[in-house]
């Protein structure tokens, strides 16, 4: 797929941040060993690599604002444009030396996300989308979501609380009752391949509260483009303002959404 002059400057930055944070992973791995430990060694790697990013969309886009997970928000001259940036979603699974984690880069306009790419380095798999353009995977691929259609057979992934918090009991309810209904669930620790692994036909649904603009602005925008149905948990709430997600196929989502939307 030929994409836009941005698309290919998010292509470009995340590629750049990955050999970075490539490297940094070898060495996290060496450091789960040590006495140390990795952790202020991650934090480090984190920061360096929106670093690379910023650097590299302001250069091609000077005017855009700017959000990133590890610092304060830039307001760009053109106020109707901004890049929203994780350089590492996943950051646990870094840390643990787990090969399941990504960069994930969104450009909002006007408030509507019209171009979103979440790069995962270690399977070397670039999910791209523009708005109207629909989803891919490394330039050949079309992503389009599962055509199952039962419950019974879908596999469905869930992002749990790392610190427990106010919303482990939801989650630990909508649990209880989704699992007798499906064929299987999953916890893989990054939010952004979440929503591009149910773009990409692989996980039927993806639900998680409390997430941050920057995790989710790209899968939102890559998942619609493949054909499924993201919205927020609640319905009368912003997706990127609560950040209570949920995403699946057109298929399933109202059966989907009925369980994990039931409060009783």
């Amino acid at each position: 797929m030929q994409g836009s002059a941005n698309l290919n400057v998010m292509i470009k930055a995340a590629r750049k941040a990955a050999r970075s944070l490539q490297k940094d992973f070898r060495e996290v791995e060496q450091l789960q060993v040590s006495s140390k430990g990795p952790g202020d060694f991650v934090s480090r790697a984190d920061r360096a690599a929106q670093q690379v990013i910023k650097e590299e969309l302001m250069e091609a886009r000077p005017n855009y604002g700017f959000l990133g997970e590890e610092e304060a928000e830039i307001v760009g001259k053109d106020p109707t444009r901004r890049w929203i940036v994780d350089p590492l979603d996943g950051t646990t699974n870094f840390l643990h030396a787990m090969p399941h984690w990504a960069i994930s880069i969104a450009l909002e306009h006007k408030g509507e996300i019209v171009a979103g790419v979440v790069y995962d380095p270690a399977k070397d798999e670039m999910f791209f989308a523009e708005k109207g353009a629909g989803a891919w995977l490394n330039d050949t691929q079309r992503l389009r979501v599962s055509a199952r259609k039962r419950m019974s057979e879908a596999v469905f992934s869930a992002g749990f609380p790392p610190d427990g918090g106010k919303y482990l009991p939801a989650v630990l309810r909508d649990l209880a009752r989704l699992m007798p209904m499906c064929s299987g669930m999953r916890r893989n620790g990054a939010a952004s391949l979440d929503l591009c692994w149910v773009a990409a036909g692989r996980f039927e649904g993806y639900w998680e509260y409390n997430l941050k603009p920057w995790d989710i602005a790209a899968g939102i925008l890559i998942a619609r483009e493949a054909g499924a149905f993201v919205e927020p948990i609640r319905e009368d709430q912003s997706l990127l303002e609560d950040g209570h997600v949920i995403c699946g196929t057109e298929a399933i989502f109202d059966q989907f959404a009925k369980v994990i939307r039931t409060r009783d």
